[in-house]
């Protein structure tokens, strides 16, 4: 497994590690110099007490002692004074002619021709030095020629060195993970306490991360206790710069919602004003062409600003909707059979654009939807709209409709050329409009689709665009949706409604 990279560990973890880390680095640098001064110590005792039992061996012949003790080694090992563990060897000339050490009983015991062996290279220098006899352990030896040219070599055990070493190792290592441990906890406890304004600092950017700030009056409630704001510490500059930043973004939001409100009631206002001369236009131009014979030329403009007067009327009906829409009016609430609005808006598509094919899929009961049956209508007649506005003539345009756990999936599938994937993003969006690859047969205002999302945002519903070459699907879902089952009596398929060429 790869080890987390430190940039991923959490401030409290890190902390922890920078003050833990050091901590065992001086402890295990304390213990390493107390034990080398340790053992340096007691080496230099034993090389004291070494010297004394060299000393006794050289003159052991000088003192009285009864050599019946003696089952093996140099005769002057077993010298008076010597104690247990005590090695004593001769040498002549490079070859050990006895090597004994005395055991517990007092006796010698002769050593093995590999400890002998060892013993045979240490330097005749007087001074001590450590070999290592296998079976016997660590010794500490030294080594001295007499007059005849024979080497004497007395050494004493280090057993008891090591075992004290060895004790102090365990006490340093346990004393040192217990310290450890101790003060790891007790940095826990204050890196957490000291921590804790920080954790309230980041709780209150959560939860200002979580409002919906997109669209709407927003305000910024939240704000960083006084307690956590103090200059003098690192999380106070931090909790009072994020209180600045809130109460900045909360005045930009208010202007910006300001200004919104300003705009939305202009395009009401404006919209509501403009109805009025439009239709004006609209209903003089027509008079004029029915009441007048107007030469060729005449007529055919008063033809155009008729059109453009309808296309006019037609915008400012939008406008006003959403703006409507955008103050939460215009949703008059009911229960919505949604079927039979297919039926309906399919049937006057097919009417409006006969060279489109146009086919519905629809479950064999009723599917109701409570909400605006108007507004919902608008909402299947815009997407075919937008099917038959910008898909060349015989385009096969799919409608289907289903109910999933209580939601009402109506679908509107093209087989056009598609959206494309630079505008898919922003196609709900207002005045947007698709590029030439997408052939208009009449004007768009660009209003359609986001009509369409406004009134299914205004129902608690969602809508989404796949598109792609040849495929692109409208996906509008609606909540609380309801299953009608038809009377058994009933034999009325409602698809009999529309002429068959739309059933598939």
């Amino acid at each position: 497994m790869r080890r987390p990279s430190p940039r991923r560990l959490s401030l409290r973890a890190r902390l922890l590690c920078a003050f833990l880390v050091p901590l065992a680095v001086v402890l295990a640098v304390a213990g390493i110099a107390a034990t080398t001064a340790l053992r340096s110590e007691l080496v230099g005792e034993v090389d004291t007490r070494l010297a004394a039992a060299a000393d006794r061996s050289t003159h052991a012949d000088e003192a009285p002692w009864d050599d019946d003790r003696g089952d093996g080694g140099p005769d002057w090992l077993i010298a008076p004074g010597q104690g247990d563990g005590t090695l004593g060897a001769s040498i002549t000339g490079g070859v050990v002619d006895a090597a004994a050490v005395i055991g517990t009983d007092g006796g010698g015991r002769e050593l093995t021709g590999a400890q002998a062996a060892v013993l045979a290279d240490v330097p005749a220098d007087g001074a001590p030095h450590s070999v290592d006899l296998g079976g016997l352990g660590e010794y500490r030896v030294v080594a001295s020629a007499t007059g005849d040219g024979t080497v004497l070599v007395t050494g004493l055990p280090l057993a008891s060195v090591q075992s004290a070493l060895l004790r102090l190792v365990a006490v340093e290592v346990l004393a040192g993970l217990l310290g450890l441990l101790a003060a790891g906890a007790a940095a826990y406890v204050v890196i957490g306490r000291t921590l804790r304004p920080l954790h309230r600092v980041a709780a209150t950017a959560g939860r200002v991360a979580e409002l919906p700030l997109a669209s709407g009056e927003v305000r910024l409630a939240d704000r960083v206790p006084a307690a956590d704001t103090d200059p003098r510490t690192e999380v106070g500059r931090v909790g009072g710069a994020l209180n600045r930043l809130l109460d900045s973004v909360e005045g930009a939001m208010a202007a910006r919602q300001s200004s919104e409100t300003r705009l939305r009631q202009f395009v009401a206002d404006a919209s509501h004003e403009l109805r009025t001369p439009v239709t004006s236009i609209r209903g003089y131009t027509e008079l004029v062409r029915r009441t007048t014979d107007l030469p060729e030329d005449a007529d055919r403009s008063l033809v155009r600003v008729e059109a453009e007067a309808v296309r006019m009327s037609g915008l400012v009906d939008d406008l006003l909707l959403l703006a409507r829409l955008d103050a939460g009016r215009e949703i008059v609430p009911g229960t919505v059979d949604l079927t039979a609005t297919v039926l309906d808006v399919v049937s006057d598509a097919h009417a409006a654009g006969p060279a489109h094919r146009w086919r519905i899929d629809l479950p064999p009961a009723a599917v109701l939807v409570p909400g605006d049956g108007a507004r919902l209508h608008q909402v299947l007649a815009n997407l075919l709209a937008n099917v038959r506005t910008h898909t060349p003539p015989g385009t096969t345009a799919t409608t289907r409709l289903r109910a999933d756990d209580g939601v009402a999936v109506l679908e509107v599938v093209d087989d056009g050329p598609g959206i494309p994937a630079e505008l898919q993003p922003g196609v709900f969006e207002r005045f947007v409009r698709g590029d030439a690859s997408r052939n208009r047969a009449a004007g768009s205002t660009g209003l359609g689709l986001a009509i369409v999302q406004a009134v299914v945002s205004a129902h608690g519903g969602t809508v989404a665009v796949a598109s792609r070459p040849g495929r692109t699907v409208v996906t509008v879902r609606l909540p609380h949706a309801t299953v009608e089952q038809p009377d058994a009596d009933d034999s009325d398929d409602p698809a009999d409604e529309v002429p068959a060429v739309l059933v598939r």
